[in-house]
């Protein structure tokens, strides 16, 4: 059996120990939910979730059960849900990023391929509709909304920004589908199947979606500035696949508007060529990450967090609602 532990430190003792004990019976479950009698499909499908993470999206559903009656057995299994969702979205991702690493093991495409990666991926989104059936019509629905936003999200991701779009403004929308949405979705369905009132189920679900975009542009600074083997991740793969992230965007906005230095040109000159060899890489990396727009993301993000913080006025202060004010901000101010 895995331990888990917080990502999430608290200063309320007794909602630290319920959370722990709630998420460690959803850790239980989820071994189960992926696993499979074929042996081989067992090992692929149990890949991502044998190699742990944060388990953020769960214990937000968990936490977001709190302002109700408290967790009990449908919100686990939304929570349960909400995770096996996240980890068939990662399968598709790195197929579509081209990531080597995961969790710092192997992505599942390097050890079996695309089409078993992309396979099982959609394994586990049926494995996550299939219980979703269970919580009845309304769920259904709300993750059937989901799944199109983070199929929307990749779609406008990788197809780029239309003549005459803000680039900025396209990417918050790639962020707000492919991230906050399941975000949103997990504080929204940890407060519905605990019993809030349908007002504070939407500001929680609100609150989701700001923490999620906030969530996906600090990532965008620890792509550059976090050592790889602490993240599990290989530092700067955005940059060597081509795929935009906020600091290069607001550069290119700055050198598109005509008043870069030829530093800031040069930067993104390089960061615009073939950066398949390593240290044509690791130069874009350190001079990116030496830049200012590093800290103009990190404002960002902290709006957003921010924002997500100002969505709780309606609920009541006290330890659950601090928690989540701290859920916002440390998923901003984390260095992995």
């Amino acid at each position: 059996m895995t331990n888990v532990s917080l990502a999430l430190p608290l200063a309320d003792e007794k909602l630290a120990t319920a959370l722990t004990e709630e998420l460690q019976h959803v850790e239980e479950h989820l071994r189960s939910a992926t696993s499979h009698a074929d042996t081989v499909v067992n090992e692929a499908s149990q890949h991502l979730a044998n190699a742990g993470g944060k388990r953020l999206r769960p214990l937000l559903t968990l936490l977001a059960a709190h302002v109700g009656q408290g967790v009990n057995d449908d919100v686990r299994q939304a929570a349960l849900v909400v995770e096996l969702t996240h980890l068939a979205s990662l399968y598709h991702d790195d197929v579509m990023d081209s990531a080597p690493l995961r969790r710092g093991a192997p992505s599942a495409h390097e050890v079996w391929g695309n089409s078993v990666a992309i396979l099982t991926g959609d394994l586990l989104f049926a494995r996550a509709s299939r219980l979703v059936a269970n919580l009845g019509p309304e769920a259904v629905h709300i993750q059937a909304v989901t799944f199109e936003r983070l199929c929307l999200g990749q779609l406008h991701e990788t197809m780029g920004v239309r003549d005459g779009d803000d680039p900025v403004e396209h990417y918050i929308g790639v962020l707000a589908d492919k991230t906050a949405s399941l975000l949103a979705t997990s504080a929204l369905l940890g407060a519905k199947f605990a019993g809030a009132d349908h007002g504070i189920q939407q500001a929680l679900a609100r609150y989701g979606e700001n923490v999620g975009v906030a969530f996906q542009l600090a990532d965008d600074i620890i792509d550059l500035t976090s050592d790889g083997d602490v993240t599990g991740k290989t530092q700067g793969t955005d940059l060597r696949e081509q795929v935009p992230t906020m600091p290069v965007l607001l550069l290119r906005a700055q050198v598109l508007s005509g008043h870069a230095s030829q530093d800031d040109r040069d930067l993104l000159a390089l960061i615009d060529s073939d950066l398949s060899d390593d240290a044509a890489l690791a130069a874009a990396v350190e001079q990116l990450r030496a830049h200012r727009v590093i800290e103009l993301t990190r404002q960002r993000a902290s709006a957003y967090a921010d924002q997500a913080v100002r969505e709780l006025d309606s609920l009541p202060e006290g330890p659950v609602r601090q928690a989540l004010q701290d859920f916002a901000h440390i998923l901003v101010e984390r260095t992995a």
